[in-house]
């Protein structure tokens, strides 16, 4: 029996589309969003963040100097913000009806200025019983440590857990770990995976 569910929440909860983010830093800075892409791309800072190797405001400070970017720190937190999208993948009620029957738990690649703007503006979060996010725990998907931690978070078996992710590779490494886990492919066949197991909402 499935006695807790874990989301993913980009793509999942959360729809984002990177290209915004590039477009939002154009207009305050001298580049194009495809030359933004490269610079972010080549300072290797962005998996460093989303671990937790590098603090907020000195990770702002260094995209800014390879960006040539003169912002303030909230201004380029709402930049850096607005890849996300305004309505949620999966109804909140999906979510909270879960969670009325059993344990919910998120597990996010992340980093700690974009879940602050997730956790301020998607209501949807307050229906979760924990979060496990890579910043946090130091390890990102697929590595088995965020898994474990998750495991440990959910408090049962591995095989008594269902994640959704939508990232095939993040879903093949959660089942190495003995997790009922398959990959988010729109709110309909999550709800026909919920079905199949039992989950109601």
């Amino acid at each position: 029996m499935i006695r807790c569910v874990i989301f993913d929440l980009g793509q999942v909860i959360v729809p984002f589309e990177i290209e915004r983010g590039y477009r939002a830093f154009a207009q305050v800075c001298p580049h194009s969003p495809e030359e933004l892409r490269c610079r972010v791309l080549s300072t290797g800072l962005v998996p460093r963040f989303e671990r937790g190797e590098i603090e907020p405001r000195d990770f702002v400070e260094r995209i800014c100097s390879a960006l040539d970017l003169k912002v303030t720190y909230d201004e380029f937190c709402r930049l850096w913000s607005s890849i996300f999208l305004p309505e949620t993948l999966v109804p909140e009620a999906l979510v909270a009806g879960i969670r009325s029957r059993r344990r919910t738990l998120l597990l996010s690649n992340t980093n700690a200025i974009h879940f602050e703007m997730i956790r301020e503006n998607y209501p949807i979060i307050r229906h979760f019983d924990g979060c496990i996010l890579s910043h946090e725990v130091k390890a990102m998907k697929p590595a088995p440590e965020i898994y474990r931690a998750a495991i440990a978070s959910a408090g049962c078996r591995p095989e008594e857990i269902f994640f959704i992710d939508d990232i095939a590779e993040y879903v093949e490494a959660a089942r190495r770990e003995g997790i009922d886990a398959v990959q988010f492919h729109g709110r309909e066949q999550l709800e026909q995976e919920l079905s199949a197991r039992g989950i109601d909402w």
